[in-house]
Order: C-alpha cells, then sequence, then structure tokens
C-alpha cells in the first residue's frame, strides 16, 4: 500500500515553490507553477501535480528550461497577441499573456494568444477554467513531442495534445469543463505505473510494432493509442495546427520530450481563444448553459466533464490531499 501523508494546499503551493527555487528558477517564474501544482493536486490529478515537480527541477538543472527566462509579449493584430516563452515555463508566458488576452477579448468580442518556445503547461484545463472564471469561453490547445502514430503507422508524428474548453456558469465557476487528449490516456499516466511499477491496462499504449502492451516501460517505447483510433489521430493533428503550426512553435516530432535529460529545450506551444458570451449570445447565453448542464445532471449518475474536479477540490479545500511520501522525499533532496 501506497504511504502518502496529507498536507494543505497552502503546504503544497509553498513546497513546490521552494523547490523550484532552489533549482535555480527565479520567484516569479515558480511562483505560477507553484500555484497550479497546488490547484492541480486540488482536483485530484495527482500525475500532473507533485509528481511533476522533481521534474520540473531536473529539467532547470539540466537546461531543458530556462528558469530565469522572462517572456516577452506583443500585441500582433488588435485582436491577437503573441507570447515567446523564451525556452521557460509555459505557467509564467500563459499568465503574461493572460493580463491582455482578458480585457482584449471583453472589448474585441474574440482574442486569441499564440505562445511559442514554451514547454510542458500541465494541466491546460487548469487555464482555460481561469478564462471561464473571467466571465469568457475559453478554449486551449497545446502540443507535446510526438507519441502517437499516424492511422496505419506505427512511428509516433504527433504528441498527446489535449484540447479544454471552459464555459463559465452561475459566478463564473465553470459549468463545463471539457479537459482530453487525443490519446486514450494522458502519457504521464503511463509514466506514473512506470514509475510505481504497475502495468497498464490493455489499450492505453502501443509496442514499437503497434500493438497493445501492458507493461508501461514498452510502451512508452512505442506509442499511445489514440482515443477513438482515426479520430485521435484527426484530434491531434487539429491541436497541432493549432498549438505548434499557427503559433510558430516546435512540431511535436521534433521536440525533446517532456521527461528525461536528453535533449534541449522543447520549444513546444500553446494557443488560447477566449470568447466574450456577451458578444455573441447575449442575454440568451446563461439560460442555454443553464437547460445544457441541467439536462445532464436530471439524470441518476450522469456527469458532466468537470464535476470530479469540482468535487475534489471542495473536499481538498477543507481536508487537505493525501500525497505520496516518496515523492514529498524526492522533493525534500531538492529543497535540502
Amino acid at each position: 500500500m501506497t504511504e502518502t501523508k496529507t498536507l494543505s494546499l497552502a503546504e503544497i503551493e509553498d513546497l513546490s515553490l521552494r523547490a523550484l527555487t532552489a533549482a535555480g528558477t527565479s520567484e516569479a517564474n515558480a511562483r505560477p507553477l507553484a500555484v497550479a501544482t497546488a490547484a492541480t493536486e486540488a482536483d485530484g490529478i495527482a500525475s500532473h501535480g507533485l509528481a511533476y515537480i522533481p521534474i520540473y527541477c531536473e529539467h532547470v538543472q539540466c537546461g531543458k528550461v530556462d528558469g530565469l527566462a522572462e517572456p516577452k509579449l506583443v500585441r500582433a493584430a488588435p485582436s491577437a497577441l503573441t507570447v515567446d516563452a523564451k525556452t521557460g515555463f509555459a505557467h509564467p508566458a500563459i499568465d503574461l499573456g493572460f493580463e491582455s488576452l482578458v480585457p482584449l477579448a471583453r472589448e474585441q468580442g474574440i482574442a486569441a494568444l499564440a505562445i511559442r518556445n514554451s514547454y510542458n503547461c500541465g494541466v491546460l484545463g487548469y487555464h482555460t477554467a481561469r478564462l471561464a472564471r473571467a466571465g469568457l469561453v475559453g478554449l486551449g490547445f497545446t502540443n507535446a513531442p510526438a507519441s502517437i502514430a499516424p492511422s496505419g503507422g506505427s512511428r509516433p508524428v504527433v504528441g498527446t495534445n489535449p484540447f479544454s474548453v471552459a464555459v463559465p456558469g452561475p459566478g463564473n465557476e465553470p459549468a463545463i469543463l471539457i479537459d482530453q487528449s487525443a490519446s486514450t490516456i494522458a502519457k504521464s499516466e503511463v509514466m506514473k505505473h512506470a514509475r510505481e511499477g504497475k502495468a497498464i491496462p490493455v489499450g492505453w499504449a502501443l509496442d514499437p510494432d503497434g500493438n497493445p502492451t501492458t507493461d508501461p516501460e514498452v510502451g512508452l517505447k512505442g506509442s499511445m493509442a489514440p482515443s477513438g483510433g482515426y479520430k485521435g489521430v484527426g484530434t491531434a493533428l487539429l491541436v497541432e495546427t493549432m498549438a505548434a503550426v499557427l503559433t510558430g512553435a516546435t512540431l511535436g516530432i521534433d521536440a525533446s520530450p517532456f521527461s528525461g535529460t536528453v535533449g534541449g529545450p522543447p520549444r513546444t506551444g500553446q494557443f488560447f481563444i477566449a470568447i466574450s458570451p456577451a458578444a455573441t449570445a447575449g442575454d440568451n447565453f446563461a439560460p442555454l448553459v443553464s437547460r445544457l448542464v441541467d439536462a445532464v445532471h436530471a439524470q441518476d449518475d450522469a456527469r458532466l466533464p468537470g464535476d470530479g474536479r469540482s468535487r475534489h477540490r471542495a473536499r481538498a479545500q477543507v481536508q487537505g490531499v493525501p500525497v505520496n511520501t516518496a515523492t514529498l522525499q524526492r522533493i525534500e533532496n531538492i529543497i535540502g
């Protein structure tokens, strides 16, 4: 049985911040990543939470990420913003972009943010949910190093490439939060199973010859299984177009891995679209969202994307989060 220790969200944020700065990250860059890590743990997504802090620190130390980078914002067109992350963490680059994206979307009705020379942005839905809390419908796309083979092929060409849609509801909390990758499961889940020496279910990953495997190590050497077969490949290509081609970032097939120390900065990208409901739907927006949400919740045991995260978050704010003690020890070793 895995041994755990319960931490408050404030303790998780503080621990993350101290580890990142100890590894050579500026506080300005470490803070948004630490805040996101605590929020991710609160939402019950442990695979993207504290477990990633040692990886982030390793990547600062080996040069995959510039912990001291200063992202640069440019307003490229009336409703289009770009941010060069300068091979630093994605989170401070997104923070910088959102500072202008939110008011611009309210002013223009719709606005876009393209980020290049970036890195793993963690849980994409964390970022789009922030747009929903600002009263906007948020769409997000991020590409990743290649791990999905095309239909009929066996060599990875595109990454797990998640997309996310966040729709504001009452109080501007996300009423609907779609956050899904193009693969059957996020690659970080396979990596987590590999670290823990656990088998993976059939259908998560394929071996180098394209055959199903339950061995996470074999799967990591092969490819991730696309969600829905060719439809998952289509989703991955869509996200690759949005997050890499439209941002001028590095294609997944040319990006260095998000794990390990091989290769330099991955230089991947993110793309966000923020839409003001007032500009497109007016007073019809809120009742239509409520009608849609109620139609789902009226059914016994039916749930919407994001419901599980909301329940986890409410519980974590009161009870804290159980964290793997082995992960905590790795982080404490970094802090020294």
